[in-house]
Formats: C-alpha cells, structure tokens, sequence
C-alpha cells in the first residue's frame, strides 16, 4: 500500500441509521473524498404507512453525495456500480445487511466496519441494546476489517466507554455514535499515514465472543416476576424502540421510564400497584418506581398524573403475559 492522503483517498460509505450518520458527516467534515453513499431502500413508517428516507441518505443529499440504494448488494448490477467507483476504503456503519464476499473484494485496500461493541464481544445487530439487558458496565467502539462472517474480522482499533446505571439504548447509541466517528477518523488517517493496514489488526478471540440478536417488538414484553433490576434494565434498553410495555385492562401500556427502589414491605403480588404517587409496582424482587408511562391511544405522561385519576379506590395490576408460560 502506498501512502496517500486523505484529500485523494476514495471512499464508499455504507450505513442507513442515525447511528451511521455521525460517522458520514466526519468523514466529510475531515475532508475524505465519500464518492458515493450506500444504504437500504425508502420504506414505510408510522401509523400512516408513509415512505420515508433513511437518516444517512438524508445526510447524502445535505452533502450533495450520490446515493445508491440496492435492494441487494448480491447482484451483479449492484458489484458493477461500486467497481466502478474504485474506492480505497469501504466503510460500513450500522448499515442493516451483511456484505457478500463480492462486495467484500471490490476496495484497494479495505471495508472497514465501525462496531457498536468491545468485540468480541457483542457481535451481532444490537450490541448497544444488549449491553445495557446483560448489565455491563463497560461497552465502547471497534473499527473492524471486515470479513465475511458476523462482525468476526480483524480487530483494528477500539475505545472503551462506561455505561451509565440510567442510560437509555437511545442515550448510548447517541454517545457512541459521537465516539465511533471520532475514531473512525483517527483510524483511517493512521492507516493512511502509515500506508499498511496489516500491523494494526489483531485476530478476534472467537472464544470469548458473545451476541447480540436483532431486537424484536416482543422483547419488550415486561415480565413482573423478574427483580427490578432486571426490568429497570429492559426499560433502559427499549428505549426508544420498542419500548418496554406490560397490559392494563387488556391495553398496552408502555413503560417509557422508571427507576430501581429498594424492597417495600407492603409490596403484594408481582404486577401490583403498591402505590400511586409515587408510582410503585411489585416486581420479583425489590420495586419499581414508574416516572414516565403511556397508556394505548394516548399520550406519554408522568405516571403519578395518570394513575391519580385511574380507576380511583380500585387495586391495579399489570396483565403479565409470561405467568403462562
């Protein structure tokens, strides 16, 4: 390899979620020659089923970049169009696909992945989710050279963050979103200056691996008889999407915020409303104190304000789905 500059290093930017927007924005910004962007096709959002365009290829039009949204990158239309750009690098941020070994080929030098985990932990689609589920205190960014397995390539670089005790998934997205690229930079212009890739990478120990699967509506579902910290963290974690939710009155009832409160004495059943303002449910273990909620067919709102005009005199508690199974 051959040093270069970052002013005449071509790249292609592969990403589709307000996580990858960061990272395009400071290659711009850094003045990397981004020749074309690539990411998932426009889809319907919402109640009203509209079509909406993904964060990155909004940020691509603000930069007056190409956008190339392939519904597969496995045709040989799509490996066409990205030869023929011939870029140095392929860099891919929570773009949403797994890329074949055809695309895999096509830069000089590298694709080159930035990680939402300390790998090998946490590989898979959701790492940040499942760091604050698995209750680490410790998570961070990895820049990967790209292999054609599930985030198992070379390690190039990494930086470590905590994870906060009342951090949501959307507040540590944000926060490593800002750190991947910040180190994104600083890893491409290493490389760069360098002009070697091959004394940066570190093999994976696939011992240690760990995964993360795709998060799904259902792991929302809230199971009471599990202890606080447990739900505390599922509250954490699916937030902002899907949002953690349990059934009152055979509605959905959404679990936007709470907070962990020692164990109380005069808690009943697990699913019980113990206490209205504040707002405390029974949990497995220890309670919950419930700050922000929001009932099917409305709006969020403070839990004290909805459940002091809810069903006044009467015992509440949660429909727990899992006491079933």
């Amino acid at each position: 390899m051959k040093k270069n500059n970052v002013n005449n290093t071509k790249i292609i930017f592969m990403g589709t979620s307000d996580f990858a927007v960061k990272s395009l924005e400071n290659l711009v910004k850094n003045n990397f020659d981004v020749k074309m962007v690539v990411t998932q096709p426009d889809k319907p959002q919402g109640r009203k089923k509209e079509i909406c365009s993904p964060p990155v290829k909004i940020c691509a039009k603000n930069f007056d970049i190409k956008v190339f949204q392939p519904n597969s990158l496995k045709k040989s239309e799509s490996i066409e169009i990205l030869s023929e750009i011939n870029p140095d690098f392929i860099v891919v941020a929570a773009y949403g696909k797994i890329l074949p070994e055809g695309v895999l080929n096509i830069p000089k030098i590298s694709c080159i992945n930035v990680h939402g985990s300390i790998l090998p932990k946490l590989r898979g689609a959701a790492p940040i989710q499942w760091a604050i589920l698995n209750g680490e205190t410790q998570t961070g960014i990895t820049i990967m050279k790209m292999d054609s397995g599930m985030d198992t390539g070379d390690i190039l670089f990494q930086r470590k963050t905590p994870v906060n005790e009342t951090e949501t998934a959307g507040e540590l997205m944000a926060r490593l979103a800002d750190i991947g690229a910040e180190l994104l930079v600083e890893s491409l212009e290493k490389i760069i200056e360098l002009g070697e890739i091959n004394k940066f990478r570190i093999k994976q120990n696939d011992s240690l691996a760990t995964y993360s699967k795709i998060i799904k509506k259902e792991n929302g579902i809230i199971d009471w008889r599990e202890s606080a910290v447990k739900i505390s963290r599922l509250v954490r974690a699916m937030n902002p999407w899907p949002v953690a939710f349990t059934f009152l009155d055979d509605k959905i009832f959404k679990i936007h915020k709470a907070n962990i409160l020692k164990e109380n004495n005069l808690c009943g059943d697990c699913g019980e409303l113990s206490s209205r303002d504040p707002a405390i449910v029974c949990c497995g273990k220890d309670v919950l104190e419930l700050i922000e909620v929001q009932i099917e067919g409305k709006k969020q709102m403070p839990a004290v304000n909805f459940f002091r005009g809810y069903k006044i005199g009467e015992k509440i508690k949660f429909k727990n789905l899992f006491s079933q199974i």
